[in-house]
């Protein structure tokens, strides 16, 4: 299947985590020029790409690698300002995957001001800039540049259903899950006539991030409860649905879309049997 990512320049932010480093594998192997964002942990790619190199992959297809702070305003321009006068050209999707949250739970009730606006500007208003800037630069794209334009916002369960002990984070996925990708869809066409805007929102994943959370049983237990496919997602699970979603071939139809990537998940379990004595 030809999936229309050959020599198309993909931007991945948050690329040094898990589901970034399997998604730019795999737009690699698909053959777009894919550029690697990270914003302080680089090692993750550089061994993806020496990995690669001892595989004896083309050269060519190497991913390029820019580093910005995407929560500076000034930062994020720079950024795509060095990227339009880079090998490959100015961005033609963008994947907006990198998030952070606070450690541990936090009720609402014990959050601090400090603490909301950091998660806020990390997570929301990071991709706020991201999307503008791409659309930016967008606009003085040639028309072949803007025919395979797409944005991918990366969601989460959490701003579907909130997260106990974390809304901060909760609310930032439901803005880029409902009124980011639902406003853009509409935006990015008076830029692109066929630039799509969607969301893939995942549930639990396997990450590195999420290795200790996970080898908790009660929170595996939690986690499953409402998952009819009884299983936590692989990064490579959720690669997968950002690639063909992106594809101007396989998706060009297909814009506005909220893909939730959770095994079915019903809703949270809020109650333990000891909690219901």
């Amino acid at each position: 299947m030809d999936f229309g990512l050959q020599g198309v320049h993909v931007l991945v932010t948050g690329a040094s985590g898990g589901i970034g480093l399997e998604t730019i594998r795999l737009y690699r192997s698909l053959g777009a020029n894919v550029t690697a964002h990270y914003n302080s942990n680089i090692k993750p790619i550089l061994d993806l790409i020496a990995a690669s190199s001892r595989a004896g992959n083309d050269p060519e297809r190497d991913i390029q690698i820019i580093q910005a702070d995407l929560s500076n305003e000034k930062a994020v321009q720079e950024m795509f300002s060095s990227l339009s006068k880079m090998g490959y050209g100015p961005v033609q999707i963008v994947v907006v995957n990198h998030a952070s949250s606070a450690p541990g739970y936090v009720p609402l009730s014990e959050i601090s001001l400090e603490q909301w606006n950091w998660i806020i500007s990390t997570n929301l208003t990071s991709s706020f800039l991201v999307c503008r800037e791409y659309l930016r630069h967008l606009a003085a794209a040639s028309g072949e540049i803007k025919a395979k334009a797409s944005i991918v916002l990366i969601g989460s369960t959490a701003g579907k259903y909130g997260e106990a002990g974390n809304a901060d984070y909760a609310v930032t996925k439901s803005g880029m899950m409902y009124g980011l990708t639902m406003t853009l869809k509409n935006e990015i066409v008076k830029i692109a006539p066929k630039g799509r805007v969607n969301c893939i929102a995942p549930g639990w994943v396997r990450t590195p991030m999420a290795e200790s959370s996970l080898s908790n049983p009660k929170i595996v237990y939690s986690a499953l409860a409402t998952t009819p496919l009884k299983k936590v997602a692989n990064a490579i699970d959720v690669a997968h649905q950002i690639v063909v979603i992106s594809s101007p071939t396989v998706s060009n139809h297909v814009s506005g879309q909220v893909l939730m990537v959770e095994g079915g998940m019903e809703g949270r379990l809020l109650n333990m049997p000891e909690d219901l004595v």
